[in-house]
């Protein structure tokens, strides 16, 4: 397949050219259209629009009336299938606090599934709870908290078979920073949420290996003049990336300003924490076992606790693009290529590169979604371009 007259966002400048796709792969991009091409090749005309890599969410529970904690593929598939809508290419797919045993057949049906060619791409687990603080719960179900635990952890590490990428742990609670430890020396994202930690104990925990903030500004102590918590201490240490959900709901817009003037793109992760509603009309949903009131916009407990989000990464990245210094390129850092470098995939996904799997957008310049390419297939067409 060959990409034609496209703005082709490379890794290191934009490229008015043109894209060839050879088994699902980046095989060249060229300046000037070659005379030398297979006469049975697939052309799509792009006319000028922007080709940008596919995003990846890495904390994402369902959509489109599935979870990740249904326990079956068909859930999985039905969430793939829906996230390429929006624009997203690859997943984290991200269990909940729930008892052992759930958390635990959750994790043995995301082993054993296998990826399908028309939605996106499963490319590990987010973990997310027990290890959590009762007091900054959330939606996180009180009952089945629990303090990090490295050998239930390691049992179901080998259950998943070794796919966890990302852990959110409350880090006040992992004594001695063993279990901090444990999993970074296996490259496994250590992520501070649903954390009551003041800025003192960010530090600590920072300097042993919490390298990660879930969420950022939700579930956790904010800024105030004499403790600058978890969020005043993210915008100062320089180690740390932090998720953030752009639905101007979870965080007000005039915050997502100021958290990009003074976080910047390099250090952000957008992701849509979306449940099983995203996609489907209000009504009473379920997640985590709890009944969850969708409206339009939200999805909330019965206490009016928010519970995940309807986002769609599409419409993350257009909140976070109304900010007037943003631009393009910073979309991609924190929606692609941050995610990916945390999620140990950037060596082949997250940015257009000759070699690297062909996930790729086609957006115009209000970043409207026209195609969605997974691995060089056109798997969305979006309204006419």
């Amino acid at each position: 397949m060959l990409i034609k007259n496209a703005q082709i966002y490379t890794e290191q400048e934009v490229v008015n050219g043109h894209l060839l796709i050879d088994r699902g792969k980046i095989a060249q991009i060229y300046r000037e259209l070659p005379q030398d091409l297979p006469k049975d090749i697939e052309m799509i005309e792009a006319n000028y629009l922007n080709l940008i890599p596919g995003f990846i969410d890495t904390h994402i529970h369902g959509a489109n009336g599935a979870d990740v904690m249904d326990q079956t593929p068909e859930s999985i598939e039905t969430i793939a299938k829906f996230l390429v809508t929006e624009g997203t290419t690859s997943f984290l797919a991200t269990t909940i606090t729930q008892s052992k045993e759930n958390i635990e057949h959750a994790l043995e049906n995301l082993a054993h599934y296998n990826n399908i060619d028309n939605g996106a791409e499963m490319i590990g687990i987010h973990l997310e709870g027990p290890f959590v603080e009762k007091s900054k719960a959330g939606a996180q179900p009180l009952e089945y908290i629990i303090k990090p635990d490295l050998e239930l952890f390691n049992h179901w590490q080998q259950v998943a078979n070794r796919t966890i990428k990302t852990v959110t742990i409350a880090p006040e609670h992992d004594q001695d920073f063993q279990f901090t430890s444990a999993l970074r020396a296996e490259n496994i994202n250590v992520s501070a949420g649903h954390t009551a930690m003041n800025f003192s104990a960010m530090k600590q925990a920072v300097a042993n290996g919490v390298n990660q903030v879930t969420h950022l500004c939700n579930a956790m102590n904010g800024i105030h003049h004499r403790d600058i918590g978890v969020v005043g201490g993210t915008f100062l240490l320089e180690d740390v990336y932090a998720e953030i959900i752009a639905d101007g709901i979870h965080v007000d817009p005039a915050m997502l300003a100021l958290i990009y003037q003074n976080i910047g793109p390099n250090r952000l992760i957008l992701i849509t924490d979306s449940m099983r509603a995203k996609g489907l009309h209000p009504g009473i949903y379920e997640l985590g076992g709890q009944p969850v009131q969708v409206n339009e916009d939200r999805a909330v407990l019965a206490n009016g606790v928010l519970a995940g989000s309807v986002l769609k990464m599409i419409d993350g990245a257009k909140q976070f693009f109304a900010i007037p210094e943003v631009t393009i390129h910073d979309i991609i850092l924190m929606a692609s290529i941050n995610p990916a470098k945390q999620a140990g995939v950037f060596h082949e996904k997250g940015s257009i590169a000759v070699g690297k799997d062909a996930d790729l957008l086609l957006v115009d310049n209000d970043l409207d979604l026209k195609l969605t390419f997974k691995k060089g297939k056109i798997v969305y067409q979006g309204v006419s371009q």
